[in-house]
């Protein structure tokens, strides 16, 4: 079967047809063009050469609130960002559902949390989300400087909502991030993602 790769905006039409196809490891990364939260046009090919995180968000989420409030998410956004990769955050939320947010509430929200991904991208439609098939919030993916998938799964080995689990979790995205880095492959390079559901609008 051939592969494809595709260029979507995020209110496209083909993200239903791509489910199938999305997001295998070792595999390229479905190509994509998204707004983010501060209205600029995202495209995953302009980041060619450098590693690329993607990390589904749902600020209501008792998962992701357990990685924000304790600090944990942003600082793998600071550690990792500094040594150059790029970190996107994606809203995959449908309008009146748990965690949409207008990207005027994502900004107060970013400040408020010292978050600092690279940018937010606001994917209330799904198509993104529904491109690489995320499941959960947080689901996370790695991406090499070649465009390749190199990591889908969970953020770390502790599936609960509990902070105190943290300190004693293998972060499987920062794991991952310093073997790729080092030029060796990734251990665990496709785990189970844990957290609440994506809240697609379909």
């Amino acid at each position: 079967m051939k592969k494809f790769r595709y260029s979507l905006a995020t209110v496209g039409v083909f993200a239903l047809a791509t489910f199938a196809l999305a997001a295998r490891v070792g595999e390229p990364a479905p190509d994509f063009t998204s707004v983010d939260n501060n209205g600029k046009q995202q495209k995953l090919s302009d980041y060619r050469g450098k590693y690329v995180v993607l990390e589904w968000h749902n600020q209501g989420c008792p998962y992701t609130k357990k990685h924000y409030e304790s600090g944990n998410m942003q600082r793998l956004q600071k550690d990792w960002t500094a040594k150059g990769v790029i970190w996107l955050t994606v809203i995959s939320s449908a309008p009146g559902t748990q965690g949409f947010v207008t990207p005027a509430q994502e900004n107060e929200y970013l400040q408020k949390m010292n978050a600092v991904p690279t940018a937010v991208l606001m994917d209330s439609g799904g198509t993104l989300g529904h491109l690489y098939a995320a499941k959960t919030t947080p689901h996370m993916y790695i991406i090499d400087p070649r465009g390749n998938l190199i990591y889908n799964g969970a953020i770390d080995d502790h599936p609960t909502s509990d902070g105190s689990d943290i300190p004693k979790s293998k972060n499987y995205v920062s794991a991952g991030l310093t073997e790729a880095l080092g030029g060796k492959p990734i251990t665990d390079a496709a785990t189970r993602p844990y957290g609440c559901s994506v809240k697609y609008k379909d």
